[in-house]
Parts: C-alpha cells; sequence; structure tokens
C-alpha cells in the first residue's frame, strides 16, 4: 500500500497582507499529479487543512476540486481535523464526501469505530487499518475537576489522550482479528506536539504549559504514526516510523529556508517498508535578509530582479533612523521585490519599551507584546512563571474557542 503523508496546508491563510491562494493551488496541482505518478491508494491530511475556522470562499473553493479531481484518480482521501480547524466546517460536508470516497474525521467522536477505518488498496484488498485521531481538544477527553492545578490540569490532558491513543489501537487490533489479517499493518495520526519535535514561529501552542509535549513513548506500537501541526518535516525521536510530513509551503518567514515535502508511505503486511520525501517546489519565494544598511544593499542587490520575492528585512544597526522603510524600499525599487516586513533586530535591553518605541504592531506578535508588558515590571520568578501560564492558557481557550 502506497500513502502519501501531509499536512497543515491553511488554506485561505492571509500573509502580511498577501493571499496564498496562487501557491495552494500550485501545490495542490502538485498534489495531484504526486497522486497519478506514484500511484497513491491514499492521500492522508493531518490537520489544519484551513487557516481558520472561517476560511474565505476561494480557500473552500480550491477544498472541494481537489477532491472531486482526486477522486477520478481511484484514491482516497483522509481528511483529520487541525487545531486551526473548526468541527462544524469540517463536518458540514463530510457525508457529501464520503461518495467521493472521502473520509472526513473533524473530531474526536464518542464511537471509537468511527475512527478505525479499513484502507483498501485500488484493487480492493485490505491494505492498512487506520487509527483515525484529529486535534484532540481538552473537552473531548478529560472533565473538568474544581480546584486543579495548571499541571494537574495538564497531566490529566495528557492522560486523557494516552488513553484514546490506546483505545483505538486496540480496536485496530480487535477489527484485525475480525477480519483474519493478523499482519494487516496500522497506522495511528495525530495533530499535536511531540517531545523534540522542532516548531516555528506559525506554530500555535496547543496545549498549555510546561507538559504541552505529548512523550513520543505514549504513542502505541504502530506501524506508521502520521502527525501534523508541526511545520517542519522530520523524524520525531530518530523514530523512521514516526513523522511530521510538514507544511507544503512556508506560513512565515522563519520557514523561507526549510525544503517543503510530502511523504510517500509504503507498507505491506511485513509492516513499514520505505518513506520516501517528495520535495515539494516552491511557489512564491520568501526571503529573509539580515544586516546594517550597507550589507542589506548588497544582498538586495545580488537578489533576481526578475522574479516574484516577498523580503523580510531584519536590521542590524541603523535602526535610530526615522526613515527606515523608505530607504528599504529604494533598494527593492523597479524590482518584483516586495518587502512585507522590516524587523529591528534587538539588543540586550530591547524588552523595555522605550528600547522598543520604534518598532510597531505588525512587526510583533501577541506574544512579543506580552513579553515586553511583564518584563517592564519587577516580578518574581514563581508569579512570572504564574502569569505565563494563565496568558498561555487564556490565549489556547480562545483558540478552541473560534475552532
Amino acid at each position: 500500500m502506497k500513502i502519501i503523508h501531509t499536512s497543515d496546508w491553511h488554506l485561505g491563510q492571509h500573509f502580511m497582507g498577501k493571499t496564498r491562494q496562487a501557491e495552494h493551488q500550485a501545490f495542490l496541482d502538485w498534489l495531484l499529479t504526486a497522486a497519478i505518478t506514484h500511484n497513491a491508494d491514499v492521500i492522508l491530511v493531518a490537520g489544519d487543512i484551513f487557516d481558520t475556522g472561517s476560511p474565505p470562499s476561494y480557500a473552500r473553493e480550491l477544498y472541494n476540486h481537489f477532491i472531486v479531481a482526486l477522486s477520478k484518480t481511484g484514491a482516497k482521501l483522509i481528511i483529520l481535523g487541525g487545531n486551526h480547524d473548526s468541527v462544524a466546517t469540517l463536518g458540514e460536508s463530510k457525508s457529501l464526501l464520503a461518495e467521493l470516497n472521502t473520509s472526513v474525521i473533524p473530531s474526536v467522536v464518542a464511537d471509537a469505530d468511527e475512527q478505525i477505518l479499513l484502507l483498501r488498496q485500488k484493487d480492493g484488498s485490505a491494505g492498512a487499518l487506520l487509527c483515525a485521531i484529529p486535534f484532540i481538544r481538552a473537552r473531548d477527553v478529560q472533565q473538568s475537576v474544581a480546584g486543579q492545578s495548571s499541571d494537574e490540569k495538564q497531566l490529566s490532558l495528557q492522560a486523557g489522550i494516552f488513553q484514546h491513543y490506546q483505545t483505538l489501537y486496540q480496536r485496530a487490533l480487535d477489527v484485525r482479528n475480525e477480519l483474519s489479517l493478523p499482519t494487516l499493518p496500522i497506522i495511528a495520526t495525530g495533530h499535536l506536539t511531540t517531545v523534540g519535535a522542532s516548531a516555528s514561529e506559525s506554530v500555535r501552542e496547543i496545549y498549555v504549559g510546561a507538559l504541552e509535549a505529548f512523550p513520543t513513548s505514549a504513542f502505541p506500537p504502530a506501524d506508521y504514526i502520521a502527525l501534523g501541526h508541526i511545520h517542519r518535516p522530520q523524524k520525531v525521536g530518530g523514530f523512521e516510523h514516526i513523522r511530521y510530513c510538514g507544511s507544503p509551503i512556508p506560513l512565515s518567514f522563519d520557514e523561507a529556508k526549510q525544503a517543503k515535502e510530502a511523504l510517500l508511505v509504503s507498507l505491506d503486511h511485513q509492516g513499514l517498508q520505505a518513506v520516501e520525501p517528495l520535495a515539494i517546489p516552491r511557489f512564491q519565494q520568501l526571503i529573509s535578509l539580515r544586516g546594517n544598511l550597507a550589507e542589506l544593499e548588497l544582498a538586495i542587490s545580488a537578489l533576481e530582479k526578475n522574479e516574484s520575492i516577498w523580503l523580510e528585512v531584519l536590521v542590524s544597526s541603523d535602526d535610530y533612523l526615522s526613515d527606515l522603510q523608505s530607504r528599504i524600499e529604494e533598494l527593492t525599487k523597479d524590482t518584483q521585490i516586495e518587502v512585507l516586513r522590516i524587523r529591528r533586530e534587538r539588543g540586550n535591553t530591547a524588552s523595555t519599551w522605550q528600547a522598543n518605541s520604534k518598532e510597531t504592531l505588525a512587526e510583533l506578535s501577541p506574544a512579543d507584546v506580552f513579553a515586553q508588558r511583564i518584563a517592564s515590571e519587577e516580578i518574581d520568578a514563581p508569579l512570572l512563571i504564574e502569569l505565563k501560564k494563565r496568558y498561555a492558557q487564556t490565549v489556547t481557550m480562545l483558540q478552541e474557542d473560534k475552532a
């Protein structure tokens, strides 16, 4: 059986005033071609199909057109909800898309059987069993207990996630026995942060506090575990069978240098046979440059002038200049280079309001604003830790409410 593992499409992302529609269309065209070229039996999307719970109409159109096109190839599509996805938005077309050989799992459900899918190869034979696990919200696996501390809530959440994985894996074993296919491989999915995973600035923290990362050892012994949420492709804990495929396009400037890929996973009744990275072309250049004005002038002059480039500039000095933005924009005049963000490098005193008085909100994330605010106060270490936890908890609750 051949499965293409992808995740974190973030259809509909609005990036610093720019739409990603053309890039996402090009990626979906590439993915459709890859499915045909490699004769894939299944395309598995491990969460964050859309960037927001209320995606723009063009994003929904891209999604629907891809599903229709893929259904004509004979490949099955598995769609799993992520933390950016709305359960209602994904679920509204679930029954309709089932007629197009597409299974949508927007959220955790009470009946474990609904999350156990028998994946068939194009010839109709059984290829694998899938424990289809989307993003797990706290309310899916734990009950609120009065008086629990933040750490106790985190331990309870991890225990709930662990139990959900174990329950589904055991059910998959039972189904395998019922089918009299004792060597049928079992696959699991997930949309979460695991211990040791390397993230980027475009990744929202899902779980709160120091215990947010799910231990790798807590996963069941599945033949392959297809993960989403982290945008950089990577093995988890060095294990060949536990993988993040990453996002198909760079979703922030700190992902600009990452090689983006999908993963072609080959399995048979002896288990996992191979995981082959499929390099995804770069459809829009994102480049981040750092230096003083003289260094930046040299770096910008070396860029391809006739290629569309979205540029981030990190100014390491000369930040006292009041006309910094116009000077940078003058360097890209009469080119296809668009400067989307200019940032000033922060020195040792950059955490104070005074040192950052020249920064604009466009240069700061909500976490930056919070960090600067608490840095302006004299706060004892224990209270500081608690404030950070409370802030992270509030952000997570707001994100879940939006979903």
